[in-house]
């Protein structure tokens, strides 16, 4: 079911995103070569809390068990839901750190990748490629508009870049739980789609592949990679319909 957040429901949800926008800031100093990812968990669930915030992917039914990490931590050819591990960041490495935050309620969820020490010139490329897709998905994020809007403007922008969008992972409806209704492709076709609403509160979140699109899953049911090895990159942020632009509630403050 799609709902339409109440104005007090979406000045929570702001005071969640600031929270986990300032940590993701704190993450760019934090995260270098010799940084393990478990130091990264660590990092971000101890600013969660300092906040006074509850870090909502602890606990969260997965299917195939109860994740038991406040992030996913996504590494070079991981696609998403990459899991914190004894491993140290070296040279070259892009690692998507994503995460949610519950602060009085109110739900925020971003992933922001980042670039370990120098990145290959065209994984640099992807990067900005796909962070400019989020932003391209974002200006779509309008009320009357379709949700085939959003993915339309990033497929086109993203396959003329010559790069390719994962079609089974999209964004989704936020608030009050992670995951709602509608979900929300980062493909598709303009005009099409149910029509987005002023006061829906959604997330979106291109994951794409310098390589084919194709996807495969890792042996834990859970951590998804492309096929072909390629290296994918993720941004994404929450935010809230209106009748102009769009609220990102996960907004970092050098956007």
């Amino acid at each position: 079911m799609i709902t339409i957040k109440s104005e007090r429901e979406i000045e929570v949800m702001k005071e969640s995103g600031a929270i986990l926008a300032s940590i993701h800031e704190q993450l760019a100093d934090f995260i270098k070569v010799g940084t393990n990812l478990m130091e990264i968990e660590k990092f971000v669930k101890d600013k969660i809390e300092a906040a006074g915030g509850v870090a909502a992917q602890i606990g969260f039914d997965v299917e195939v068990m109860v994740y038991p990490y406040a992030t996913c931590t996504s590494l070079n050819d991981e696609i998403c839901h990459g899991l914190p591990r004894d491993y140290k960041l070296v040279n070259g490495d892009l690692i998507k750190v994503d995460f949610c935050v519950d602060y009085k309620g109110g739900i925020s969820d971003s992933c922001w990748a980042y670039g370990v020490g120098e990145l290959d010139p065209e994984v640099a490329r992807l990067r900005e490629v796909t962070l400019k897709a989020l932003y391209l998905g974002i200006e779509q994020a309008r009320d009357g508009n379709r949700i085939g809007d959003i993915g339309h403007a990033i497929q086109t922008y993203v396959e003329e870049a010559g790069f390719s969008v994962v079609e089974e992972f999209v964004g989704h409806g936020i608030g009050p739980t992670i995951h709602e209704d509608p979900m929300i492709p980062h493909y598709g076709q303009k005009g099409k789609g149910k029509r987005l609403k002023k006061g829906m509160t959604i997330t979106i979140e291109p994951m794409i592949n310098l390589g084919k699109r194709y996807v495969m899953i890792d042996d834990n049911n859970f951590t998804a990679r492309t096929y072909d090895g390629s290296i994918c990159c993720q941004f994404e942020h929450s935010l809230v319909i209106t009748d102009g632009e769009p609220i990102i509630t996960t907004k970092q403050s050098k956007e």
